[in-house]
């Protein structure tokens, strides 16, 4: 995701509804997707990405730019992501639909690479599902998304270290799955 210029989100925050749509539209599949990734669930992804562009909405004219707009972003994303899969508390162990983990536009015939992508994206989502949503969004968010261990910090208010500790609990888990051939 690019950074968007602060004269945009300025313009959002003072309620230029143009403004707030030049946002939706260059970060609403960046939130669905990490939704996605933490929920694990396309239906709670949808929801969580609604309850993001309405936080940001109704918060955005509070934003100081102390942080940046995409750490802020990400926090309010994990934060709603983690507190639908709270509230439902769905395990769906290994049943991915495939809608669920690929985008849905590709078209192309069922050929040997979208069959293995499919297999691929199951099973990512299989074992991240086998963690708790806290691990989860800390996996998601080194892992996937790249974010060093000061902006996962950042980004879910918590200490440096217990980032550390869930990323090392996550790891051995994801592991000790992948040596029982659960992975």
């Amino acid at each position: 995701m690019q950074a968007l210029p602060r004269e945009i989100l300025i313009a959002a925050s003072e309620g230029n509804r143009s403004a707030f749509e030049k946002i939706y539209r260059a970060t609403c599949d960046y939130v669905y997707t990490i939704a996605l990734k933490v929920t694990g669930n396309r239906a709670d992804a949808e929801e969580v990405t609604q309850d993001v562009f309405l936080k940001i909405f109704r918060e955005l004219k509070r934003f100081r730019f102390a942080s940046s707009f995409t750490t802020w972003l990400y926090r309010v994303t994990i934060n709603s992501a983690l507190n639908a899969t709270r509230k439902t508390r769905r395990q769906r162990m290994g049943q991915v639909e495939y809608n669920d983990a690929i985008a849905v536009g590709d078209g192309r015939s069922a050929t040997h690479d979208a069959i293995e992508r499919e297999h691929n994206v199951a099973r990512v989502s299989a074992m991240l599902e086998a963690l708790n949503p806290d691990q989860r969004a800390c996996i998601v968010l080194r892992e996937i998304e790249g974010l060093r261990y000061k902006e996962i910090a950042d980004v879910l208010k918590i200490p440096i270290n217990t980032v550390r500790s869930r990323l090392q609990r996550a790891r051995e888990a994801l592991l000790a799955r992948e040596q029982h051939g659960e992975g």
